[in-house]
């Protein structure tokens, strides 16, 4: 039994070099752009519904329609080997971009190259070096065996058969399913299903792989194995990986870079840090004190988020926080003190939050334009 990001693997020494083996047969060149978009834009018409019978005959003849940009105006490129989580509200447009860098949309306006290729012809060499998986469809037949359905996989990618089965049973045997190949779809649990899916979608070594939300609705412990997962085949394979999720958990731990967007706009594209530096005005003080402490008498030295009698956590301005930390070692019984940076899920709640009346602004790079949009 071995570790590797924190997670314990059954994988043995030989399915180790295996594995290096296979992600150097996979490699490209470092540091190429291998997704570039530019002035990416996606506007779909919904039919206004007009009241009563004449309204309904006057739509029969003549429909209006309202506009809505799922997606304006994003410009953005992603390096090989790039692990690149995409935030955003529900309706903020992550799952369209997504849908538009795999050809499954095609543009209102703007231009996208994925790998060299015009993600929405589709060419069969396109479509050879990409992958998508979606948390809310399945690629497996339901009634049968994942192992059937990669069999399918096996004919579409034309893939040798021998490399076939050593790619499948070494992927089977490290993500924890080797045993639940042979069982019909239908009966695994959530966690081993999306562990296959993940399977199947990286059968043909994909250059480019798209999660789209891939641990909703899994227990922490099948949450935490795909993350683990993923980090490893990341880093050993070089694969360019784009992620979206509602769970900070899986870009916190994966993502080294993120794309923020809002009502459709790019509004930050950064690393993790620099989105703490630049929208987060406070730190948090979390305080363990060796007697029950008042929390109206905390309160004077910043706002209370916790408070019990014993422990409290207090948001204090950033650039005071040293001398609050002084401050409360000098009036209370503290027995721990704590400085930490807010987490990442709060700032970014924070964020939409406060943005939600605000027109969107694209901060990239320190630069700031205001527009309207409006999402699906």
């Amino acid at each position: 039994m071995q570790n590797y990001g924190g997670a314990e693997w059954c994988v043995d020494a030989q399915y180790r070099a295996l594995f290096v083996f296979f992600c150097r047969c996979v490699g490209i060149g470092a540091g190429m752009d291998v997704i570039i978009a530019e002035g990416l834009t996606r506007i779909f018409r919904t039919p206004i519904k007009q009241e009563g019978l004449g309204g309904a005959v006057r739509a029969f003849f003549r429909r209006r329609y309202r506009e809505y940009a799922a997606v304006e105006d994003i410009t953005v490129r992603i390096a090989e080997g790039e692990f690149v989580g995409l935030l955003g509200a529900n309706g903020a447009g992550k799952t369209t971009l997504v849908k538009l860098l795999t050809g499954l949309l095609y543009p209102t306006a703007g231009h996208a190259w994925v790998l060299g290729f015009v993600p929405w012809e589709r060419s069969d060499a396109f479509r050879r070096q990409i992958a998508l998986v979606m948390g809310q469809r399945s690629q497996l037949w339901w009634d049968l065996p994942a192992a059937d359905s990669l069999l399918l996989h096996r004919a579409m990618y034309r893939i040798p058969e021998q490399e076939f089965r050593r790619w499948r049973d070494f992927l089977a045997e490290l993500l924890g399913i080797a045993d639940k190949l042979h069982i019909q779809v239908r009966r695994l649990s959530l966690g081993e299903r999306m562990k296959c899916e993940i399977l199947a979608a990286l059968i043909h070594k994909p250059r480019v792989l798209f999660l789209d939300e891939p641990t909703l609705g899994l227990d922490v412990v099948a949450q935490q194995t795909v993350r683990d997962f993923l980090r490893l085949y990341n880093r050993e394979t070089g694969t360019t990986i784009v992620l979206t999720s509602h769970h900070m958990a899986d870009v916190e731990q994966l993502c080294r870079r993120v794309l923020i967007l809002e009502r459709g706009r790019l509004l930050f594209d950064g690393g993790l840090a620099e989105l703490v530096r630049r929208f987060s005005s406070e730190k948090w003080l979390r305080l363990e004190f060796s007697q029950p402490v008042p929390g109206e008498l905390l309160e004077r030295f910043g706002e209370l988020s916790h408070w019990d009698g014993t422990r409290a956590v207090l948001k204090v301005p950033r650039e005071e926080v040293t001398q609050r930390a002084a401050a409360l070692l000098q009036h209370f019984p503290i027995a721990d003190i704590a400085i930490e940076e807010p987490p990442i899920e709060e700032i970014v709640r924070a964020l939409f939050r406060r943005r939600e009346d605000a027109p969107p602004a694209v901060l990239v790079g320190g630069a700031g334009v205001s527009g309207e949009a409006a999402s699906l």
